[in-house]
Formats: structure tokens, sequence, C-alpha cells
């Protein structure tokens, strides 16, 4: 998947995070990750990032995380999102089909 436009998926509201997924051309992945919790769970919060975009095969992303508490999933599902949408794509795949 190639990131071609800036993506945003998810809210500052608590138990949320604001996934923002700018091009980084060339230069591979980067993440910035602010968090109030990223002491303890800031490892964990970069390895959802990061298997998110490797499961889409993103080779170039500066992606900015913006954490207020998030569980997992939520991560997982706004990474997907902001990166689908930073691709301009349509072709979403499910879990489960």
């Amino acid at each position: 998947m190639q990131v071609i436009k800036t993506g945003i998926a998810g809210t500052m509201e608590s138990s949320d995070i604001l996934i923002t997924v700018n091009p980084n051309k060339d230069d591979g992945i980067k993440i910035e990750l602010t968090s109030s919790v990223s002491k303890q769970f800031g490892k964990q919060i970069v390895k959802v990032i990061t298997e998110c975009a490797q499961k889409l095969e993103v080779k170039d992303a500066h992606i900015i995380a913006l954490d207020k508490g998030a569980l997992d999933c939520v991560i997982k599902a706004r990474v997907e999102t902001a990166l689908y949408r930073a691709a301009n794509s349509t072709e979403y795949v499910w879990e489960g089909k």
C-alpha cells in the first residue's frame, strides 16, 4: 500500500486515539507517539501501529499517534482506517472474510 495523501482517523476523546498518516517518501515508517501512558504502554502502542502498517504492506509513512488510553483493538482500527484513507483506497480487507 502506498501512502499518497494525509489520512486521519480517531478522536481526542478518552479511551480513543487520533492517528494521522502522511507520506514519507523513501524514508521508511516513522512513528511519533504522544500518550499520557507512554511509560507503561508506549512500546505496545508502537508495536500495534507497526504491525498494522506491515500487514497492509506500507513501506513509507509518517504516522502520528495522539493517544488517550485506547485499547489495542481501537488502535488497530484507527491505524488501518487512516492508512486506507491515506492511500485513497476503497479495497478494504476485513478480518473474517
